[in-house]
């Protein structure tokens, strides 16, 4: 199991102290969660993209380059890319330059996650937003499986004898997870490819999610990839916690109240109840994350949101802190001991790596 915290780069006032945090502290705030992240042992850092304020991540790679030259161990990653509005070719070539930099330590979850009014910013239509999706994604893994490119679409300029600069590490792509929230499409884009299926399940109660993925799974099998239970699926998720329950109620309810996301919407009991977040004990959140895998099944990568709605660095490091010392631990533990054998891991550069070479390295009956 891959364990790791994920940003969605909002700025937001603090509740408690009333202080905007400036756009400068907090990318590089995310410098310091993210050493944070390798520091306690987790093994990714991700960030989201976006176009328009209150959010800064417009360049991911960018600041994912910068992670990754203090970094040694960490899987740098995102959540997500805009694969509707982005060139294939650009992703193509900005994630190659990262993987080479990183020494392969480098994957990408794909999304449409864009607000309507960023379509036209980048000449594209929200109405599009599935098709692009298809015809972008299959140019880039065209881009990256294939030397030279000959390629024709409805959205974007043809290419003609196109070789994307620097080729994949290793010859082998970053891999690539498609996250959706509500689309059937995109879970069956990743059964299709074979890719990773990741569904951020902050919002909205399980029931939703054990259909999605349910659909991934049984279409990922269908396509000959393996056993349904062996669909690389991640997960997102929420937590707060105090070594004492009621300490971390009391403090996070003024962040959650004013959260722009849900605050001023249903009430933090409901949504603990409804949703993945946790807010109590190290226990606590122990056993509502345990309780994923009951209901999605065995998968590979488990992402949190712990540095939004205007907690201050301070706190964020904390519950890192915290998180490394109480849960982690047992979390490996437990995900380690239930995972069956032939269920695969997360996947790494170096695992994809070797799974190439063997597969080049078997012989051929035609």
């Amino acid at each position: 199991m891959q364990i790791g915290v994920f940003s969605v780069s909002d700025i937001t006032r603090d509740p408690v102290t009333g202080r905007i945090p400036t756009e400068g502290e907090r990318i590089k705030s995310a410098v310091a969660i993210a050493k944070k992240v390798e520091e306690i042992g987790m093994d990714v850092y991700a960030t989201g993209e976006h176009h328009n304020p209150p959010f800064y991540a417009s360049s991911p790679t960018t600041l994912l380059g910068y992670i990754a030259a203090q970094t040694e161990r960490i899987i740098l990653s995102t959540a997500t890319t805009l694969i509707t509005t982005n060139d294939p070719v650009k992703i193509a070539e900005d994630f190659a330059m990262l993987q080479h930099l990183s020494d392969g330590r480098v994957d990408l979850v794909l999304g449409r996650g864009n607000t309507a009014p960023v379509y036209p910013w980048f000449g594209k239509n929200m109405q599009d937003s599935v098709e692009l999706t298809v015809e972008n994604y299959s140019l880039l893994r065209q881009l990256w499986d294939k030397d030279t490119v000959n390629w024709e679409g409805k959205f974007r300029t043809p290419l003609h004898n196109f070789t994307a600069t620097p080729r994949p590490l290793d010859g082998v792509a970053p891999f690539v997870w498609h996250g959706s929230i509500r689309t059937p499409q995109v879970a069956e884009i990743a059964a299709y490819f074979g890719d990773g299926f990741f569904a951020n399940n902050i919002f909205w109660p399980k029931e939703h999610y054990m259909q999605l993925i349910g659909l991934y799974r049984e279409r990922y099998e269908h396509y000959g990839h393996g056993r349904a239970d062996q669909a690389i699926v991640g997960l997102g998720g929420q937590f707060f916690m105090r070594k004492n329950s009621q300490d971390a109620v009391n403090e996070f309810r003024p962040y959650f109240d004013n959260a722009p996301v849900y605050g001023h919407g249903p009430t933090m009991e409901d949504f603990t109840a409804q949703t993945p977040l946790t807010v109590g004990s190290p226990q606590e959140v122990i056993e509502k994350t345990l309780s994923f895998q009951e209901y999605f099944g065995n998968y590979q990568r488990q992402l949190f949101l712990i540095d939004h709605a205007g907690l201050p660095l301070k706190t964020v490091l904390e519950q890192l802190d915290l998180f490394g010392e109480y849960v982690l631990p047992e979390l490996r533990r437990e995900f380690d001991s239930r995972r069956p054998a032939d269920v695969p891991d997360g996947p790494t550069h170096a695992a994809r790596v070797a799974a190439a070479s063997r597969a080049s390295a078997a012989p051929s009956f035609q």
